[in-house]
């Protein structure tokens, strides 16, 4: 295999350090951008959507359960035998639930699919966050996702509830610890479109993403 160089530890964190003030810039341009992203303005939800979830109707405000800011994650749903190996995995990287809840913010994840089907997957998968299904509402289509996936997020002031933010794509992906866990891998993500040194191993994107009970099983990557 075509390694890097290979070169004394004294060289290495001289490399390493070099390195280290991109990702500072980074990292503050990040700042800037999310301090940016609290500055945005807001625009009011007029529309009284009602879900389904586990214990009866529920309307947007519900699944706040209480506190003032909402992420809700749209996952996209073909039917129990076509389910979305890109949304699973991002429900998978989310963590446990009370450290969002400390901070004021509840997370919720809603399909336009049977609520009987969604639940038996969440079991199945083994997830805390809390699913509605969309069936009967426009919420996904409303909310930019249509029969794909987003991520928006709300803020609640009593009854009047705000949409503040909006991403789907590669900005949903950014949210997920598998991919930064990757991107600092000495292989990085695998994927086709990553500049890599040559000979490094790389694959299509999305064909290797798998439901995380299915890795291991015929035709999965080895």
């Amino acid at each position: 295999m075509n390694l890097p160089l290979v070169v004394p530890t004294e060289d290495w964190q001289a490399a390493l350090d070099t390195l280290r003030v991109r990702e500072k810039e980074l990292t503050r341009q990040l700042d800037a951008v999310a301090a940016a992203r609290r500055r945005l303005p807001m625009t009011l939800i007029d529309r009284d959507y009602v879900f389904e979830g586990p214990d009866g109707p529920a309307r947007l405000v519900d699944l706040f359960e209480g506190r003032r800011q909402l992420v809700v994650y749209t996952f996209m749903w073909h039917g129990a035998d076509d389910v979305c190996s890109g949304c699973s995995m991002f429900a998978d990287n989310i963590g446990h639930l009370a450290h969002l809840n400390a901070r004021d913010v509840t997370v919720a994840l809603a399909s336009h699919g049977p609520l009987a089907d969604l639940m038996a997957f969440r079991r199945r998968m083994g997830w805390a966050v809390p699913w509605y299904s969309s069936l009967n509402n426009s919420f996904n289509a409303d909310m930019g996702a249509g029969d794909g996936f987003a991520l928006n997020v709300f803020l609640r002031d009593d009854e009047r509830i705000f949409r503040t933010y909006s991403t789907t794509a590669r900005g949903v992906e950014r949210l997920g610890s598998n991919w930064t866990f990757l991107d600092l891998a000495p292989y990085g993500r695998q994927e086709a479109w990553e500049d890599s040194p040559e000979g490094w191993p790389q694959t299509q994107p999305y064909q290797w993403w798998r439901l995380h009970d299915e890795y291991g099983t015929s035709g999965a990557p080895a």
